[in-house]
């Protein structure tokens, strides 16, 4: 199995991936996306934009909306921000999320013709290591959604050095990549205390390295983008 890796901040033209992409958001978009599964939810939505959001949330039956903008603040009128801690308080049974984040969204988006495409966070790393190699992937890139010129993106490249580690077959400790996780650049945001939309919380529970037994396959459906 090869491995290679983008940063989705540095693309200038898209590569052409045909085997296996991993996007990784750990802060936050994707644990959110697994916390809001694992509370029920039947499918989210990724889009591009809060206008496309608003369009598909008007044609989906139980619709819940979730978006951030860039920095972490919540989108003005949606039912949640990109915040995984609120979500796991919530009942989301049969609900079909919208979800519109900055990052790791933006990063579905540009790899969507994958041949097989997996949204990725820590909270559900090892699982995707195990779909992955059920499915004998060739070629595994990871893109890195994290790093922007004042975040090192550490959070997702601990992620990425973990799932490759476990498809690598290694014995690999977690709590490293969780430290990592938690002293990102990004992570320590949510500690300083300063930044309300980026919770404690938020971070304690995306450093939680393999807490559901699922990973986040990304399909398509009408048009959009569907993980289940």
């Amino acid at each position: 199995m090869k491995f290679s890796r983008v940063f989705l901040n540095r693309l200038q033209n898209l590569p052409q991936h045909q085997d296996t992409v991993v996007v990784i958001d750990v802060l936050r978009s994707f644990t959110t996306a697994a916390v809001a599964l694992s509370r029920g939810a039947q499918a989210i939505y990724p889009v591009a934009s809060v206008a496309a959001a608003i369009g598909l949330l008007e044609r989906l039956p139980h619709p819940v909306s979730v978006g951030a903008v860039g920095g972490g603040d919540p989108v003005p009128g949606f039912d949640f921000g990109n915040s995984p801690s609120r979500l796991s308080e919530e009942d989301l049974a049969g609900k079909q999320v919208v979800m519109s984040t900055a990052s790791g969204v933006s990063g579905l988006q540009r790899f969507r013709q994958a041949q097989h495409l997996y949204a990725a966070s820590l909270v559900c790393a090892r699982a995707t290591a195990e779909a992955i190699r059920a499915r004998g992937a060739d070629e595994v890139c990871f893109v890195i959604t994290g790093e922007w010129v004042d975040r090192d993106g550490d959070e997702d490249i601990a992620c990425a050095d973990y799932i490759e580690s476990l498809l690598k077959g290694k014995e690999t400790d977690p709590e490293p990549f969780a430290r990592r996780v938690r002293e990102s650049d990004f992570g320590r945001r949510f500690t300083a205390g300063t930044w309300p939309n980026l919770p404690k919380a938020d971070l304690a529970l995306a450093a939680r390295a393999d807490l559901f037994s699922f990973a986040l396959p990304v399909g398509q459906q009408g048009g959009h983008l569907v993980i289940r």
